[in-house]
Parts: C-alpha cells; structure tokens; sequence
C-alpha cells in the first residue's frame, strides 16, 4: 500500500438543511462515498494485522485494550479501536465529519465508543438481527419517550454493501421518535418498516442512538466489514472506554483538537476545563 500521507479534507461540505431533515425524520443519514477508495483500501490493510492481534491476545489470554469477541475462523469484533492503529485515531477527528457531528449533535462533542468488525457469512449459521437502541441504563429509556438525541453513532462501510444480504446495517426509519417498543419480529427476522441500508464502499451511515437497529440476512458467501465511532454529550459521563486507554494515548498520541473530544480527568496531569 502507498506509504504518502493521506489528503485530509480541508473544507468540508457544511450540512443541509435537507440532511437535518432527513436525519431529524428518518433517524439516520447516509452519506455515500464519504471516504476516498484510497483511504478505505489503507483502513483495510490497517485493519487485517490489528485483528490478527487482537486475536493472539484473545487466545493466550494477555491483556489488551478494550476486548475482542470472535466468531469461528475469521469473524472478529473489536472494541477500543483509536490505539490499535494510528489511521484509526485519525479517522476520530477526520475533518470532513465533523461538522456532521456538531451540527447534528453538539459543538463541543466527546468521544464515546469504537470498533471494528470483519464478518462472514460461513460463521454465522444461525445469523440473527439482534434487534435493539443504543444507550446506557437501558437504552435510556428511563429518561423517558421519545428518548433524546444523546449519541451520534457512525458506521463506516469499507466493504461494497450495495447488494443487500451482506448482513447490512438494518434500520427501522422514523423509530427513534417511537413512545413504544416495537412489536415481536416478522417471520423473517425483520420489524415491519426495516430496511438494509445500502450503499458503497467508502459510505458513512449516522444514525440516532435510539434509533431500533440490527442486522439484515447473511447470504453464503458474503462478508461486511466495517468501523464504528460514537459521540456524546460533553456532559455525559457514560463511556467505559474513557478507561479503557493507558496514559501514554492520553498524553502523548492525541493532538490537542483530539484532546478536547475526551474529558479532562483522563490526562496526567488533569485538565481543568468542561467539555
């Protein structure tokens, strides 16, 4: 892969008024091609040895950052990705994304969550949607309905998704504005009103945390890979992973725009500052 630095975007294109729309109504928004084939191509080969990795770590039992859930010979999960991989770290601040992140969430974000996932279709015989909202003490609902905007999830697709049956991404549109949990699943699987979000390699996908989401059908022979990063409210003191990092990341590996997407106590010294 080229070794030469990768063009960051330097004006980024501001949010419509149609995206606020859409993402206010739907829940969701998709932004096709976000990333360059280039920039998904060397997140590709970033991502192989990271999981190789990890999964040493998993079968010998060391320690790691965040943890790491395997399925048969290939299928991985990562969480606590930004140390795992400097592209990965980079990706948290890309600069084309956020003005998404400000403008559809708050002008002074945190970080909350990252993870990577490979999987296939050959070790997921009994593939299920796994239907659910995102969010700490139960999704939120104890705050009430409709549960609040409290953290902007993104999915990066770094496989070609434009066929369904890729285990896509699977939302329910407008359920994020639900007073209700929804009915038991079709016979397929499926709540009525889902739809697999497709799109290319490269695609963004924003999405509301309470949102109802899952996966859609894993056909022979298909595989998704894909990022995850989420962001949160600089008053919310909900993220585990904010732990999860040692101090070297803290207070050597972060710039100082990366510095204020996390909280002030996880440096050495602290910060006294808010948000």
């Amino acid at each position: 892969m080229p070794t030469a630095p990768l063009p960051a975007q330097s004006v980024a294109a501001p949010v419509t008024d149609a995206q606020r729309f859409a993402f206010d109504n739907d829940g969701y928004l998709v932004l096709e091609n976000f990333l360059s084939p280039e920039h998904v191509a060397r997140l590709l080969a970033a991502l192989d040895p990271v999981i190789a990795r990890r999964r040493e770590l998993n079968r010998t039992g060391a320690p790691q950052t965040g943890f790491t859930q395997t399925n048969g010979q290939d299928s991985t999960r990562i969480f606590y990705i930004l140390d795992d991989h400097p592209l990965f770290l980079e990706l948290l601040d890309w600069p084309a994304i956020m003005p998404y992140v400000h403008a559809l969430l708050n002008p002074m974000p945190h970080h909350c969550a990252s993870d990577a996932i490979a999987a296939l279709a050959s070790d997921f015989p009994n593939h299920q949607p796994g239907w659910h909202i995102d969010g700490h003490d139960d999704g939120f609902r104890n705050l009430g309905r409709p549960i609040p905007l409290l953290q902007l999830k993104i999915g990066y697709y770094l496989t070609d998704m434009t066929k369904s049956g890729a285990s896509h991404l699977t939302v329910v549109p407008g359920s994020h504005k639900s007073r209700q949990d929804p009915g038991p699943p079709l016979p397929n699987g499926m709540l009525p009103g889902a739809v697999q979000v497709c799109a290319p390699a490269g695609s963004a996908i924003l999405f509301h945390n309470a949102l109802w989401h899952g996966v859609g059908p894993f056909e022979p022979g298909r595989r998704r890979t894909m990022l995850y990063y989420c962001y949160e409210h600089p008053w919310m003191v909900a993220s585990q992973e904010h732990w999860g990092y040692p101090k070297e990341f803290y207070n050597r590996r972060l710039s100082p725009a990366q510095r204020k997407l996390f909280h002030g106590f996880v440096f050495d010294p602290p910060e006294p500052r808010w948000g």
